[in-house]
């Protein structure tokens, strides 16, 4: 395996950084050895996550808060996940197109990730595309989420400033205080403020935050006409006005549930015996790898149904477990695509769907490492008690 092109995109090489996301998405021998690469040199980026409902602006103000980052010297970054195909499985790139006058700029780099399916507003490699960016010194890492609605808030794992995007017109007054997406943000920017209606989305928003207990740290509502620059300023000025960095891997996020779940995977015998690793994890979130040996082939020389569905859930297992208290599967549903050979490196990537205080639900996609290719889908359920793992008492 050539692994030079991995240095390469640590030192900033464009071209060397586009072939490890493909790389990245993909899985495999070659995303294992860039995620290991890329560890110690995370957290000095600004991770700014933009999200809102479809048709909102988001493009085109990030498009303009890229100007006004490159006019102050920083670096930027931006992983824009789009919907995807449902013929190729690939991005649409609408959101691309919109930034493309930023495109030919030395110090810009913008990629679009297909959400595949994925559900949370981003695409399954995403958390590993920041952590590239943030390695290969960028000094902002822009991530535009796919239009999203009241419960799509993933970003939150990822990003050290959440702007939420509020376009006029989006419903009744009781829309700004029960959209769940809503209470995810560090920045609310009214877009499209040359409208009519944007003095009332702007009031309604504050109306929202003063029913709020807690008055110590309230949202910024900044109004925004992106296409002309607007407001654009001031927005990137309370942005890098912020100090936190590295939220995503701070204690109780992606670093502690990838030490947690660690000794959980270690702890597990049917892991053990099946010959599963752990690749990287995060709240909610898992990626297994395992090899398809001799002892996983049924009689029909392929591997057994059974073992995928041991691989899918362990990963589940992780990734429900994950908070800190106890998850079990109470329901579990298997569908094979694709036949497995002895030899092949699977995937299995597991991540939340929606979790309330007692029922998660959880999806798990299990691919082969060598072409993407599509191998299985686990829809599983949980129950949440209220207490920790059991691995969790053996500190």
């Amino acid at each position: 395996m050539n692994t030079a092109f991995i240095q390469q995109a640590l030192e900033g090489d464009r071209r060397a950084i586009g072939r490890a996301i493909s790389a990245l998405e993909n899985g495999g021998e070659s995303a294992y050895a860039i995620r290991h690469a890329m560890a110690a040199k995370q957290g000095r980026a600004h991770v700014i996550g933009v999200t809102g409902p479809p048709g909102g602006g988001k493009s085109t103000l990030v498009s303009a808060m890229i100007r006004c980052l490159r006019e102050r010297g920083l670096t930027v970054a931006v992983a824009a996940v789009d919907p995807s195909s449902p013929f190729t499985g690939g991005a649409v790139l609408g959101d691309r197109i919109r930034m493309g006058d930023r495109q030919s700029d030395e110090g810009v780099f913008i990629r679009s990730l297909a959400s595949r399916g994925h559900l949370g507003g981003l695409a399954t490699a995403a958390s590993d595309v920041i952590d590239l960016f943030d390695a290969s010194g960028f000094d902002v890492v822009i991530v535009e989420t796919v239009g999203a609605g009241q419960s799509e808030v993933e970003i939150t794992r990822y990003a050290d400033t959440k702007i939420v995007v509020c376009p006029p017109g989006l419903g009744d007054d009781v829309q700004a205080i029960k959209a769940g997406i809503l209470e995810i943000a560090d920045v609310f920017v009214v877009t499209k403020s040359d409208l009519p209606d944007s003095r009332k989305t702007e009031a309604d928003l504050r109306a929202m935050l003063a029913l709020r207990k807690e008055k110590n740290a309230l949202p910024e509502v900044l109004k925004v006409v992106a296409t002309t620059g607007e407001g654009v300023d001031t927005l990137v000025q309370v942005l890098t006005q912020r100090t936190a960095r590295g939220v995503r891997h701070e204690i109780g996020g992606a670093r502690e549930a990838y030490r947690q779940l660690s000794k959980y995977i270690a702890a597990d015998n049917v892991a053990n015996l099946l010959g599963m690793e752990l690749v990287a994890a995060s709240k909610g979130s898992t990626t297994l790898r395992m090899k398809v040996q001799r002892k996983h082939i049924n009689f029909n020389g392929k591997c057994h149904g059974g073992i995928l569905f041991s691989l899918g859930d362990m990963a589940l297992g992780l990734a429900c477990n994950s908070h800190g208290q106890l998850a079990t599967l109470v329901d579990g549903q298997l569908s094979i695509s694709t036949a497995v050979d002895e030899g092949d490196w699977l995937i299995a990537h597991a991540y939340e769907v929606s979790r309330s205080r007692k029922i998660g639900s959880y999806q798990v996609r299990i691919s082969r490492a060598s072409d993407d290719a599509h191998i299985a889908l686990i829809h599983g359920t949980v129950y949440v008690l209220d207490r920790p793992p059991v691995g969790a008492n053996d500190e």
